[in-house]
């Protein structure tokens, strides 16, 4: 079925989000639901499983939804990346390639699709331009993961070449944020940081392990700002070309930690393991096509958001589940 006429907005029109229940899509659907233009269908994982085919179609196909947001995907750490490289790869293709199909069969006239910067060659020259994407491989850790995300990248081109599946691709920076997944086996470099400070302050330690040397780089995002310009992607972005969502600042893991100690107040020794690895060197966007196509500027600084993230955690860690996030 080929899609008809795409929608210039949100307003009267259905949307799935995939993943919704989990860190992203929570800020997705309350960007959403903000607009109170739109109709927002959120299955979760449980109710539907989107590495099955068939459960996909059906649920699509009964959904009826004019846009999709494809935001579920398995994600984690370096550790869980190093651990689990072949349900990384698997899942996040399976989910993609699904969701993708299922949208052409249903006749969605719009998909957003939710990639991730693990996608970028290992080494590229910083910041990241959208071009870079296909110039190298990515860094091996993350590899699996990052060429499931980019092979979609190529499939929504393809099927709005041949379909007329409108839609786009988008990169966003590491993300962060209150309700983030604090569990430590599955966790990104923010939650775990500040669960290891807010920790070593409660029991009086004088010291905080931290994986690698600290002389890696990333950028980072606050997930309330990436959900923004999702939704507006959402409402109106039909060109398949990949999209950086970022700050445009870098900073190292080794000042982020710093930076994250001070906010928690732990004072002492952050003992690096360069046992452990750091990951991809550098890691930063040129975020001008989003402010070009989109309009889109991240508004939350990372020192506002890490306090914001820190006294989220602090407030809540003691509630059943509360230091253990799902990703999607």
């Amino acid at each position: 079925m080929t899609a008809s006429a795409a929608p210039t907005s949100l307003s009267g029109a259905s949307v799935l989000v995939t993943g919704g229940h989990g860190f992203l899509g929570g800020y997705v659907r309350e960007r959403l639901a903000a607009e109170r233009t739109a109709r927002v269908d959120a299955p979760s994982r449980e109710d539907l499983d989107l590495r099955s085919p068939d459960a996909t179609d059906a649920a699509f196909r009964a959904a009826r939804p004019d846009v999709v947001i494809h935001l579920a995907a398995r994600v984690g750490g370096i550790g869980a990346n190093e651990r689990h490289p072949g349900t990384f790869w698997r899942d996040n293709l399976l989910m993609g390639v699904n969701v993708l199909e299922a949208s052409r069969v249903a006749g969605v006239r719009r998909v957003v699709v939710v990639g991730t910067t693990c996608a970028y060659p290992k080494h590229v020259p910083v910041p990241f331009r959208e071009t870079d994407l296909w110039s190298g491989y990515p860094e091996e850790t993350n590899a699996p993961y990052g060429v499931a995300k980019r092979v979609l990248a190529v499939g929504l081109d393809a099927y709005a070449r041949e379909f007329g599946l409108r839609g786009a691709f988008l990169l966003p920076a590491n993300l962060y944020g209150p309700r983030d997944d604090f569990d430590l086996e599955s966790s990104h470099v923010i939650p775990a940081i500040v669960r290891k400070c807010v920790e070593a302050v409660d029991a009086g330690a004088t010291s905080v392990p931290l994986w690698g040397t600290g002389s890696a780089s990333r950028e980072f995002l606050h997930a309330r700002d990436a959900a923004e310009a999702i939704v507006r992607a959402a409402a109106r972005e039909d060109d398949p070309t990949p999209m950086n969502l970022g700050t445009g600042r870098e900073i190292t893991i080794r000042a982020l930690a710093e930076r994250v100690a001070a906010i928690v107040g732990f004072r002492g020794t952050l003992a690096w393991d360069p046992s452990r690895p750091d990951g991809q060197p550098r890691r930063a966007l040129d975020v001008s096509e989003a402010r070009r196509r989109l309009g889109w500027t991240a508004t939350t600084s990372l020192e506002e958001g890490l306090v914001e993230t820190v006294e989220w955690y602090r407030a809540t860690r003691g509630r059943s589940g509360a230091a253990c996030g799902s990703p999607s």
